[in-house]
C-alpha cells in the first residue's frame, strides 16, 4: 500500500460515510450494512497491485464510489468515474467537492458512449459485468499498457478462463482479478 496521509484519509472518510448517509436517507444509493468493510475492500487491491505510477484510472459503473472514490483518497493519478444513474452520479459529484478531490471527474454517461482522446493506464470495475464484456465496451479506452483490475467474487476463477497471463489475488471472498489488456488474444467468449 502507497503512503498516505492517514489523517487525511480518515477525514474524507468521514465526510463521505455522512454524505452516504444522507443520500441514502432519500435516494437509496447502496444496501451496504458494512460501509468500513466495504472501504477496505476498495484499498485492498492496494496489497496486491501497485497503482501509484498510473496517470489515468478509470472506474467503469462507480455507483456509490466503491472503489474508485477510496483510490482517488490515495493515489495522485486522475480519476475518471462512468456513472450513468443520475442520482449515484450526483452523489459521486457531491463527495468530489466536499472531499476536495481535484484528481476526479464524474462522468455521467456509460462508457462506450464517451468520446475518449486518452487511454486508461488502470480500469477498475467492481462487480459490474463479465470480464469478456467489460473489455469489450472499453476497448475505447483501452491501450497496449492498459492494466484491468477487477473486483470480483466466487465466479472469478470461471470468467478468467481463457485469458492469458492474469493474476487473482484473495482477499476474504473478494477475488481480486488483474491482467494486461494488451496480453490477451480476444474479447471475444
Amino acid at each position: 500500500m502507497p503512503r498516505f496521509d492517514a489523517a487525511a484519509f480518515a477525514d474524507r472518510v468521514r465526510i463521505y460515510k455522512d454524505l452516504l448517509t444522507r443520500f441514502n436517507a432519500v435516494h437509496n444509493l447502496t444496501n451496504f450494512k458494512d460501509i468500513e468493510a466495504n472501504i477496505n475492500d476498495s484499498v485492498g487491491i492496494l496489497n496486491f497491485a501497485d497503482f501509484s505510477g498510473a496517470g489515468r484510472i478509470v472506474d467503469v459503473g462507480s455507483g456509490a464510489g466503491f472503489p474508485a472514490i477510496f483510490l482517488a483518497f490515495l493515489l495522485k493519478s486522475e480519476f475518471y468515474l462512468f456513472e450513468p444513474n443520475p442520482k449515484k452520479a450526483a452523489f459521486l459529484r457531491m463527495v468530489k467537492i466536499e472531499c476536495a478531490l481535484k484528481n476526479t471527474h464524474i462522468i455521467k454517461e456509460k462508457i462506450q458512449a464517451y468520446k475518449a482522446d486518452f487511454k486508461a493506464d488502470i480500469i477498475t470495475s467492481r462487480a459490474l459485468m463479465r470480464v469478456r464484456d467489460l473489455m469489450r465496451i472499453c476497448l475505447h479506452l483501452s491501450g497496449e499498457d492498459t492494466i484491468f483490475a477487477l473486483y470480483k467474487g466466487s465466479g472469478a476463477h470461471d470468467e478468467m478462463q481463457g485469458l492469458q497471463n492474469y493474476q487473482i489475488f484473495e482477499k476474504g471472498l473478494r477475488k481480486y482479478c488483474v491482467f494486461k489488456a494488451s496480453m490477451q488474444n480476444s474479447t471475444e467468449g
